[in-house]
């Protein structure tokens, strides 16, 4: 489902949110009104400098750099430390779409509330294997894969056992590189790998990041949308310098986007300002269907296939998987 500039209202002028724009420091990357590739804005002097800025400046790409050139298989972490964004809910329906375009799809869940395992209608509570068993206890990825009802894709439950493994693993020996490993020994087996990390920026989105080679960040087309950005875009660049030298932010997809207001439309038009062709078209709409599907233990393009969530889901992941190179 493509939204066309008119629709999004992408002239529409609201002062107040270039205040919250990554135009201004708070938020880490700055764009010229030029159009310039960003720069970072952080004092050495300020207090909150590590909050606001990457670490590098040529961590961010060019906005002008085409999303191309992607080979199979992809492992894609769903990120950003902003909760309540639509992580799960666009983990789930992008996985269920990428499957039903024939591509083998296995869905990791990190996040202890494991909401992206019961939206799949794997019950997570009494689980004998878990992620947290892979991550603690190096069980095979194979042993803790479950199939669900949408041909060719497979999750990796989470259970709340997981909570405790942000502790647990602070001691460990290479903690951070855990799960890299346990993908590692299973991707030939898959075209795509999305893992859908907790909304922080703990020791569980960081073995996240550390195994995935690209980022897609959800980002709600409300007001805070780009509040806390410029951390997770700093977090990611920590993570390509020390961990992944090949992690890339790949992709943003606007999601919750209301039509009916202008302050949507304006939120959707500073992130594409800013990022370019990072940004898919399609953009996910605000639904009630998308909002029940989970309740149902399914994912939108079979709680309701005809609906507007599953046809931008699908759209969304139409364009994903357009940037692979046969």
């Amino acid at each position: 489902m493509l939204v066309t500039r008119e629709e999004i209202g992408h002239s529409v002028d609201v002062p107040r949110l270039r205040h919250l724009t990554l135009a201004n420091p708070p938020f880490g990357v700055c764009v010229s009104d030029t159009g310039d590739p960003p720069t970072t804005t952080a004092s050495p002097s300020s207090p909150d400098a590590d909050q606001q800025a990457l670490a590098d400046p040529a961590a961010v790409q060019s906005s002008e750099e085409p999303l191309a050139g992607r080979s199979l298989p992809r492992i894609m972490a769903i990120a950003n430390q902003k909760g309540g964004v639509g992580k799960t809910t666009t983990t789930v329906n992008l996985g269920a779409s990428l499957a039903e375009l024939g591509l083998r799809t296995l869905l990791i869940d990190l996040d202890p509330q494991g909401n992206a395992s019961t939206g799949l209608g794997i019950e997570n509570r009494g689980l004998e294997l878990s992620m947290y068993h892979v991550l603690m206890h190096e069980e095979p990825l194979d042993n803790v894969v479950e199939p669900t009802d949408v041909k060719n894709l497979f999750v990796a439950p989470a259970s709340l056992d997981l909570a405790g493994a942000e502790i647990e693993l602070v001691p460990a020996f290479s903690r951070e590189q855990r799960l890299k490993r346990a993908i590692d020994a299973v991707i030939e087996d898959y075209d795509y790998v999305l893992i859908d990390c907790p909304p922080s920026l703990g020791l569980l989105t960081v073995n996240g990041l550390a195994a995935a080679s690209e980022v897609l960040v959800p980002i709600q087309c409300e007001y805070y949308a780009l509040e806390g950005l410029g951390q997770l875009l700093r977090n990611v660049d920590l993570v390509k310098r020390n961990l992944n030298p090949t992690l890339d932010l790949s992709t943003i997809l606007c999601v919750m986007f209301d039509a009916r207001t202008k302050l949507a439309g304006q939120v959707v038009g500073e992130v594409r300002e800013h990022f370019g062709d990072k940004v898919l078209r399609s953009i996910i709409p605000r639904s009630v269907r998308l909002s029940e599907a989970p309740s149902f233990g399914q994912p939108i393009n079979t709680f309701d296939p005809r609906s507007r969530g599953a046809i931008a889901y699908r759209d969304a992941a139409k364009e994903v998987h357009a940037s692979v190179t046969s």
